[in-house]
Parts: structure tokens; sequence; C-alpha cells
């Protein structure tokens, strides 16, 4: 059963997010090319995160590093509106069975509390299924957009088991 915005609020409080409302419809977001925003390159915007803010999958200082990096390109590309709030990827799918169908995607805007942490907090709706691959830990991974468009920070595991962060700014923003 597909979950509803109370249910998604609650589930997303532990990582320091607070759910502000549904977005209907696709959000604005810079271009991307035809394979996502990790296919992009620095032509098309990309920004990577810094040697010291990646780390893999099984490293014992994973949250420290992912989250501290995914904060600092949050503030550097103005990810955060006036009040720290953003867009970020949602699933509404109420099962983990659903989510590996792809159903029930979407967007929510939420703001950043004081004190948050994607990495400690293990909110499932955040957990990689690729990081299984390499750990049995938990890992996040997600989308945030600002709220305008301008720009996109993707947490991601990549293929050889580090994690880290990406933005793609717009055109407009650079």
């Amino acid at each position: 059963m597909p979950l509803n915005d109370t249910d998604l609020a609650a589930l997303l409080a532990p990582a320091g997010l607070r759910f502000l409302a549904r977005v209907r419809g696709e959000p604005a977001m810079p271009p991307l090319p035809e394979g996502g925003a990790a296919s992009a390159v620095s032509a098309q915007g990309r920004h990577d995160a810094r040697a010291q803010e990646v780390a893999t999958a099984g490293a014992p200082d994973l949250a420290d590093r992912l989250n501290a990096g995914w904060f600092r390109m949050a503030k550097e590309f103005r990810l955060l509106d006036a009040e720290d709030g953003f867009v970020i990827g949602v699933d509404y799918a109420g099962t983990r069975r659903e989510r590996f169908e792809e159903t029930h995607r979407g967007w929510a805007r939420v703001r950043l509390g004081e004190e948050w942490d994607f990495v400690r907090s293990e909110v499932e709706q955040f957990r990689s299924t690729v990081a299984g691959l390499f750990t049995e830990r938990y890992v996040p991974e997600f989308t945030a957009l600002a709220e305008d468009g301008h720009l996109l920070l993707r947490t991601t595991v990549w293929g050889d088991g580090t994690v880290s962060t990406l933005a793609i700014r717009s055109p407009r923003a650079r």
C-alpha cells in the first residue's frame, strides 16, 4: 500500500528532515545527459566531491565523510533556500518489494533540521540497493534538488564500492 504524506513525514524525520509538501509533477532540474547525473561531464555543470569526502561503502568514517561532503556542496552550490528547504526524491511505495518495481516514485519539499544525518539515521527511503553488492551495512543513495531547479545533488554508490556526492548546476547558475 502506498504511503501517505503523514507516513512519509514520519519516515524522513529520523534523518533530520521536516516534510513540508509533496511535489506534484516533475520539479525543475538542470539538464541531464541521457545517462543521468553520473554520466555528466564538467562542461555540463558537473562537480564531484573532494577526495576527503569520498568513502568506501564499508569504511568506518563513511557517515562523517558523506555527510560533510553533501553539506559542503549543498551550501557551496546553494541547494538550500532561506529556510534550509529543498526538494528530495522519495518513494511513496509501502513495501520493499514495491520499491524494486519502480512504482510510486516522487518528490517532496523538505527542510533540513538543526540536527540531521543521512547515514546514521538509516532511513529506509534512502537505502542503496547497489551498496548491497559491497556491504551489508546501511548506505544511503538519494537525489536532492534546489527548489528553483538550478542544482541537482546526487549521493550515489559507484561501481568500485565508493560513495560520494556529485552536483550538476544548470547553465544559468554557472
